[in-house]
């Protein structure tokens, strides 16, 4: 993999690279198509990371399904499929770990601890073998997207990290390898993350500015469905994601719902161009 991205280089090609944990799905095909519109080579990863998964989390049944994902991504036009074993990139001995001070204890950070140092060091590391010039993330994972990028400023890593938009089923909810975990009756259910941003949404469009009454309103969408339980709902400011008592700038709205035993986040963007708020699902 080091060699193939020394001579993309030395060619003076932009190479485009789209990490996964494999269990592909529309929404990380939508990153390699947006991958191929600017770059050559496009490369893809597939690692099941377990430094990001805690001890009591789902690394063991996580959905494995390598043989079809190396095909889906041939099929979308991905050049290399790097996919190494836990123990190239933890060896014996292994000792270092990244962690982004202040924005990695927040949120995802809270419930999960430790999640984020496993995820910054992963990428890190898979930066510095593939040496891109543009790395693509979804926006699903807000959070994970804006810990990333303020890695590779704060380290001065040589690739542009492009944070791509969110996938979603007809009915709303946010592609992720997890929905797989779903019941029917909780994939049946699982639409009110949507139906809560949107909520949201039609407040700000109506004028509402104030975050609590937001978030108030988003927690009554949720309280109406019996299986959805509410791991966090809060309106956060974009770059600091320290929750916000108004509106100002550029805010996310961040929700993670447990249905049984899965758990999936989404998130909508706020943007103020000129005193006008637009939102992002």
């Amino acid at each position: 993999m080091k060699q193939i991205a020394r001579l993309a280089r030395a060619e003076g090609r932009i190479s485009g690279f789209v990490p996964t944990m494999g269990a592909l799905h529309e929404g990380h095909i939508s990153l390699v198509r947006a991958a191929r519109a600017d770059c050559r080579p496009v490369i893809a990863s597939i690692f099941v990371n377990p430094a990001q998964f805690g001890p009591n989390e789902d690394l063991q049944k996580y959905p494995r399904t390598f043989e079809s994902d190396r095909q889906r991504l041939e099929d979308a036009g991905v050049d290399y499929l790097f996919a190494p074993e836990a123990a190239e990139i933890y060896p014996p001995g292994f000792r270092t770990w990244v962690n982004v001070e202040g924005l990695s204890e927040r949120l995802e950070g809270r419930v999960r601890p430790g999640h984020f140092r496993g995820v910054t060091t992963v990428v890190l590391k898979l930066l510095e073998i593939v040496r891109p010039g543009k790395a693509y993330f979804g926006r699903k994972d807000a959070q994970q997207a804006r810990l990333i990028q303020q890695m590779a400023s704060d380290l001065h890593l040589d690739t542009e990290i492009v944070v791509c938009p969110i996938v979603r089923e007809a009915d709303g909810l946010a592609l992720s390898s997890r929905n797989a975990y779903l019941s029917v009756e909780e994939r049946r259910a699982a639409p009110v993350l949507h139906r809560a941003l949107d909520a949201v949404r039609h407040s700000i469009e109506n004028g509402q500015r104030d975050a609590t009454r937001l978030v108030a309103a988003m927690r009554e969408v949720i309280g109406s469905e019996p299986l959805a339980q509410v791991d966090y709902v809060e309106l956060v400011n974009a770059d600091t994601l320290e929750p916000v008592i108004r509106l100002h700038g550029s805010c996310l709205v961040l929700l993670a719902i447990r249905f049984g035993a899965t758990r999936l986040i989404d998130n909508l963007l706020i943007e103020e161009q000129q005193g006008v708020f637009r939102t992002t699902l």
